[in-house]
């Protein structure tokens, strides 16, 4: 069967592709199968994807959607639907955690729950013998009328899966993306990576949290440094610093091969001035700190995050004088923030001074703890399925601090924005430099 992988754009008109379908398109070529990938750009509208997807003949579409994706693939695919009858499975953060929402919805036929390459081959070679369902239920995988599927244990071992497909994630460049792990065993309430996990302690199997070993990560590199440039390598890992000796090793023999530069994810409660040391020596040349907010007990009663303010100073200090330049992103508006914790996120950006930051009003995406909290309170309007998932305003109706305040805070973050991209800019002419601000703002808009 030949699979056809949309990825919809919702923000700008190039970013890195979502990386599901490069692991699924390899799992399912390495079983006789073909994947194709079509980008949904900003530009292209539903009759111009109907046309693409009809002239790329697939025998099943696959989408992999977060819920900041939801609202316009949703829409495409109903188009999609009323021009043809290719079978659709949605998967990702979003199906896995509202189902039926998706299933809901015209041209989608199945949504994978958690894990998606036993699922999706499975899915695939029913498909091809006829038809899953009902009497041939697939774990994993529901349709619409259906009960919720069991889950399949995680894949394992996780050496054993298929490179990424590179042709799924529209890369440029030679800047690659890659994954050494697959679960977070941090319970942050904002995040649903954690929710992966906590899915599949609930299932009562196997542990969702695996890691790669170094030699497997170290292969998928020179595969991908035979096949083409390789100049910078961004691990998406949600935290790449969880276990020392792993991350000590990784570091050793990635510095005796590579030496690439590299970016990546940590917190501050997992990295040390001798672990960050150890990165730069590697590489290392940009580490994405989650500081969320500069409340402590914002931090620590509604994030479930137990570093103090002074962990993150120490960090930021340590990292700055391991030549690694730091990336802070700050969230405003989560439920029981008051606007004095607002500002004192403010206070912290100025003390920590990272390199670059992203800001973010609090959105309650389905399946953390953070949206049931909103959900069981009532905070969520009636008609939240159909608004936006944004981050530049809250759709919450918060006691003790009201949506404009919260943008208030939000304009703020982007004049500190502003104003750094001028300081930064040295000798830049000043029509050069309006246009980036013009652009800046015009992003920040966009939440």
């Amino acid at each position: 069967m030949r699979v056809l992988f949309l990825e919809i754009d919702t923000e700008s008109d190039w970013a890195v592709a979502s990386l599901g379908p490069g692991f699924l398109a390899a799992h399912l070529r390495a079983h006789g199968h073909e994947a194709g990938f079509l980008r949904v750009g900003l530009g292209m509208d539903a009759p111009a994807m109907v046309a693409a997807v009809r002239e790329a003949a697939p025998d099943l579409v696959g989408v992999s959607l977060t819920t900041r994706q939801w609202q316009r693939a949703r829409n495409l695919l109903g188009a999609l639907r009323r021009a043809s009858n290719v079978p659709v499975v949605v998967g990702g953060l979003h199906p896995t955690f509202s189902p039926e929402d998706c299933l809901a919805a015209e041209g989608v036929d199945f949504a994978c729950l958690g894990e998606g390459e036993g699922a999706l081959l499975e899915l695939v070679q029913a498909l091809e013998a006829g038809g899953p369902w009902p009497d041939r239920p697939i774990d994993n995988i529901m349709a619409k009328g259906s009960a919720r599927p069991k889950l399949r244990p995680p894949f394992e071992p996780i050496d054993e899966l298929p490179f990424t497909a590179r042709d799924m994630l529209d890369e440029r460049w030679g800047v690659v993306h890659v994954s050494t792990q697959r679960g977070c065993p941090f319970p942050c309430t904002y995040c649903g990576a954690r929710m992966f996990d906590q899915l599949y302690a609930e299932a009562g199997g196997p542990a969702y949290g695996r890691r790669r070993s170094v030699g497997n990560v170290l292969a998928e590199l020179r595969a991908i440094r035979a096949a083409g440039p390789l100049n910078y390598v961004i691990f998406l890992d949600d935290t790449f610093t969880i276990h020392h000796p792993w991350v000590f090793e990784f570091c050793r023999a990635y510095g005796a091969e590579f030496a690439i530069p590299f970016s990546l994810h940590a917190r501050v409660e997992t990295v040390n001035e001798k672990l960050l040391q150890a990165l730069a020596a590697a590489g290392c040349r940009h580490i994405v700190y989650g500081v969320e907010s500069g409340s402590e007990r914002v931090r620590r009663e509604i994030m479930l995050r137990s570093a103090t303010n002074q962990r993150f100073r120490d960090v930021f200090r340590w990292t700055r004088e391991a030549g690694i330049m730091a990336t802070a992103n700050y969230m405003m508006g989560t439920p029981g923030e008051t606007l004095a914790e607002m500002e004192e996120t403010i206070a912290l950006h100025h003390e920590l001074q990272p390199a670059d930051f992203g800001y973010f009003v609090f959105y309650p995406y389905p399946g953390t703890a953070l949206f049931q909290t909103c959900l069981e309170k009532g905070y969520l309007p009636e008609d939240w399925r159909e608004r936006p998932a944004v981050h530049s305003r809250s759709i919450l109706r918060l006691p003790g601090v009201t949506p404009e305040q919260i943008e208030g805070i939000y304009a703020r973050w982007t004049e500190i924005r502003v104003a750094a991209t001028r300081r930064r800019a040295g000798d830049v002419p000043a029509a050069a430099l309006d246009e980036a601000e013009g652009a800046l703002r015009a992003h920040a808009a966009l939440g």
